[in-house]
């Protein structure tokens, strides 16, 4: 029976550890807190919800073990940890340093980075979450700033024996390409910058880096750096730093997803052909659970995902299927929108709401013999 690596992104805030989280979630429990008190905010709304687990704290190797259990029982083998670095140093590390990098049956699943580097608003707070135009903090770095990370992830992550690759080099996804160039300084100094990390991986021994975007539908990237600067096609920007992949993080960056999820599906197959004339380096197909953060706010937010029952998912995971197995050239690579988004309401995380229905539906599709 053929593998496929399925990677489920992981939102690391559910853990009490991190004391950097305390200003957002002044409870203890990272963003538990919100999710305990998210409200039905119409009759037919489905919040709120209960975790089956349990409001864990992900950053203890002990939960992290029983999660990676289950992962892999259903066919999830590759976890993709959300990473950030703000205000010259990291932020929600602790759940992949204290948790899952000390699990003990951690062989068993793969993981790798996805920088995370988009400026952090007032989000994560209810309190004060209906202004979000008030930057906390710049994901922007220099490139002082650039070689600090690089060097952290080299020597913590990249030497790590499960860490995951591609042709030998392991992946680094980077989720905001516009930040990447504004803090650069630019499309040559980034395409500078990546070099020199590229470099420093081969001079420690891991053959390169495999660079991975996050990609926005026809969204245009900043080649400039600075503000009302000359723009670009995610297409020729890719090209012109020599990326070695794409995927995509959610439906909603090139999607209306309020409305029915197998309208939404129409739309992923459509974008995926358009991808497939787009681009010459590979895409891996990418898988939505659902989409809906009203948890995350104190009044209404209309922006929902109807319908996105675990039957409609495995549809979902079917035509990633089919697209992997037409590509048989590169990886059978698979993310899926998440391990644990809660408060997006995109999660495989068995819950009150449809038990282990998404996890069912992965094992399904790719582990059962048909």
């Amino acid at each position: 029976m053929k593998k496929y690596d399925i990677a489920a992104y992981v939102w690391p805030a559910f853990t009490g550890t991190e004391p950097r989280f305390m200003p957002f979630w002044p409870e203890g429990m990272g963003e538990w807190q919100t999710v305990m008190r998210a409200e039905k905010k119409f009759p037919e709304h489905n919040w709120p919800r209960k975790p089956l687990w349990g409001y864990v704290n992900e950053a203890d190797p002990y939960v992290m073990e029983m999660e990676i259990d289950a992962a892999t029982d259903h066919g999830v083998n590759v976890f993709i940890y959300d990473w950030y670095w703000y205000d010259r140093r990291p932020f929600a590390e602790n759940c992949l340093n204290d948790g899952f990098l000390k699990a003990r049956n951690r062989h068993k699943m793969k993981f790798y980075l996805m920088w995370a580097n988009h400026d952090a608003n007032q989000l994560w707070d209810k309190r004060i979450s209906h202004d979000l135009g008030n930057v906390i903090w710049s994901g922007a770095v220099d490139r002082t700033e650039f070689e600090r990370i690089a060097e952290r992830i080299l020597k913590r992550y990249f030497s790590q024996e499960n860490y995951y690759k591609i042709d030998g080099k392991p992946v680094f996804m980077i989720y905001d390409a516009n930040n990447l160039i504004r803090g650069l300084g630019g499309m040559e100094k980034t395409k500078e910058a990546l070099n020199w990390f590229d470099g420093r991986a081969k001079q420690e021994g891991f053959g390169g880096v495999h660079f991975q975007f996050v990609l926005y539908g026809n969204a245009c990237v900043n080649v400039s750096g600075v503000d009302g600067g000359k723009e670009t096609s995610s297409e020729e920007f890719c090209s012109y730093l020599h990326a070695d992949s794409m995927t995509h993080y959610h439906f909603t960056h090139y999607t209306d997803i309020n409305r029915d999820y197998e309208e939404v599906l129409k739309d992923v197959s459509e974008e995926w052909k358009k991808i497939g004339k787009k681009y010459e380096i590979p895409y891996f197909p990418h898988v939505s659970i659902g989409w809906d953060n009203n948890p995350r706010f104190k009044e209404f937010w209309p922006w929902i995902m109807k319908n996105n029952t675990p039957e409609a998912f495995e549809k979902g995971l079917k035509l990633a299927k089919e697209y992997a197995d037409a590509h048989p050239d590169q990886p059978p690579l698979i993310t899926v929108n998440s391990w644990n988004e809660w408060t997006e309401s995109s999660y495989l995380e068995p819950d009150s709401l449809n038990g282990y229905g998404y996890l069912e539906a992965i094992r399904r599709v790719f582990l059962e013999k048909k």
